[in-house]
């Protein structure tokens, strides 16, 4: 569930509106450049900022069909980058051989974790396979305090996920001289912007490395969105409107013409198109005539297809933006 038209809303420029200013509505794709696939909203995490409202108890995980489609898609249109995200995609029967698959078409792999899975009976080798197909892995890892991490992510969680970091660091990940990437993403714990990326990245290389002994490629900063579970925070904290008035107060026209959803095709888990994650979380499909399911997927009107906006928007665009891959400006 999304933002009502009044709901933290009203009051609030228009989004479409902002873009025209800048001579970017209607804001329409750049190209793909980067396929990314949620392999189901099943995870063994329930944290409270996140935006797929993932969790143990969902049940809508992409059957090894769709995920066939999707591959199908990838050699046909020799895609270069695959992203997959969920939930805990792990978790999904097909996620390994869809992973060996992209690889075999040429496809450069990204993979999205919580980390805890990794500890979980039957996943304990995925570092092994992660580096045996050169998979670039994006953990989430909201801060370097244990009291911070587990207010938003649950107890225990800290420990699993420094554990589940050194087990990526054994099989070469995140170590200086290492091709293996391992990038973390810092979310704020909270209904406020995310610091500057180069400023927290710095910090979470010293500390991680001086109380933890982990070492990481790079830091991603990403600003919690107005949309499912941290929808819900806002609306029960009653920060919804304080929230959307600073996201839109910080609105960047330079980050708005970056936008990831500019670059990107997001794909469901039940094959369903989308400009973005965020647009999939509120069933925003593909608009404007634009192929709708993996089936019917045409590369030429994906790549100039119009892409629908709303106000959660301003959740990527406000200071130095946010994508999938950190800050934009």
């Amino acid at each position: 569930m999304g933002l009502s038209h009044n709901e933290g809303w009203a009051g609030l420029e228009p989004f479409d509106r902002r873009l025209g200013e800048a001579g970017l509505c209607p804001l329409t794709s750049s190209g793909i450049s980067v396929f990314q696939v949620n392999m189901g909203r099943l995870c063994n995490m329930a944290c409270r900022h996140c935006h797929a409202d993932a969790g143990p108890g969902r049940t809508e995980v992409m059957t090894g069909e769709t995920a066939g489609e999707c591959l199908k898609v990838i050699r046909r249109e020799r895609l270069q980058t695959v992203d997959i995200t969920g939930g805990a995609p792990e978790l999904n029967p097909s996620y390994r051989g869809f992973v060996e698959g992209c690889r075999e078409a040429g496809a450069r792999v990204k993979t999205r974790t919580n980390l805890t899975v990794l500890l979980k009976e039957g996943f304990g080798d995925l570092p092994r396979f992660f580096a045996e197909n050169s998979v670039e892995v994006i953990a989430s890892m909201p801060y370097f305090l244990k009291e911070t991490v587990e207010r938003q992510r649950g107890r225990g969680a800290f420990s699993s996920s420094i554990e589940a970091l050194k087990l990526l660091n054994s099989a070469g990940y995140g170590v200086e001289g290492s091709p293996l990437q391992l990038n973390l993403v810092y979310n704020p714990c909270g209904a406020y912007l995310p610091p500057r990326q180069e400023a927290v990245e710095a910090d979470f290389r010293r500390e991680m490395k001086r109380r933890c002994g982990v070492s990481f490629t790079n830091l991603f900063t990403i600003t919690n969105m107005p949309v499912g579970r941290f929808l819900q925070f806002l609306r029960e904290s009653k920060n919804l409107e304080r929230y959307m008035e600073r996201l839109c107060a910080s609105y960047n026209p330079v980050a708005a013409a970056n936008v990831m959803c500019r670059e990107i095709i997001s794909v469901g888990w039940d094959g369903a198109l989308y400009d973005c994650d965020f647009n999939q979380m509120l069933g925003i499909r593909c608009g404007y005539g634009a192929p709708a399911h993996i089936r019917d997927f045409d590369a030429g009107m994906l790549e100039r297809r119009r892409i629908t906006t709303g106000p959660h928007c301003y959740g990527c665009t406000a200071g130095a933006g946010s994508s999938c891959s950190g800050a934009m400006a």
